[in-house]
């Protein structure tokens, strides 16, 4: 032993390089005290906060992705809804053309009956007036023919029954006689 320790030994001082038996024992007993309750408590706690972060981080991502699976739905969804729309709107532009279409025919069908009608009843108002014109032009001419015939023939024709014969067969030479002019006129 050098001379210092053996100083020190003699002064009753411990050595500093061999170790105290009692302080050494109360200091693993303090080490395993403190051990088991960094084990026992602040281990669980620390890996319980160390659990729940992790979950967290991983709750997150799945939340966002999540998120992102739905918003890709909803854009889905509505891209089928616009294309949905966009064949609406055309399939009614399509109706709304054929219904003008059909309205334009309609019109035109109305037009012409009506036309159709107005012609009609035109032709039946000249054939009325031309049948009256007919009959009082028959009766002016009969009158006229048989005083005519009558200053000519010399005889009277006062009868009324010859009047009428005489008269119509007058009219009916005149119309065998002007029905081949007008035939070949609108020809």
């Amino acid at each position: 032993m050098n001379e210092s320790t053996a100083v020190l030994a003699q002064a009753g001082q411990p050595n500093p390089l061999m170790p105290h038996l009692p302080e050494t024992i109360v200091g693993l007993i303090s080490f395993a005290i403190l051990y088991f309750v960094v084990h026992k408590y602040v281990v669980p706690r620390f890996e319980k906060i160390y659990k729940e972060r992790s979950e967290r981080i991983e709750g997150g991502i799945a939340r966002a992705e999540e998120a992102q699976a739905e918003a890709q739905r909803t854009l889905e969804q509505y891209k089928s809804q616009l294309a949905e729309a966009r064949a609406e709107a055309a399939r009614i532009r399509d109706d709304a053309r054929a219904e003008g279409q059909q309205i334009v025919e309609e019109m035109r069908t109305q037009a012409q009956a009506e036309s159709d009608r107005i012609i009609s009843q035109g032709q039946a108002q000249l054939a009325a007036q031309r049948s009256q014109i007919i009959a009082e032009l028959r009766s002016d001419l009969g009158r006229q023919a048989v005083d005519l015939a009558g200053r000519v023939v010399g005889e009277s024709l006062e009868d009324e029954a010859r009047r009428r014969g005489t008269v119509d067969r007058f009219l009916d030479e005149l119309e065998a006689t002007s029905a081949p002019a007008a035939e070949s006129t609108k020809s």
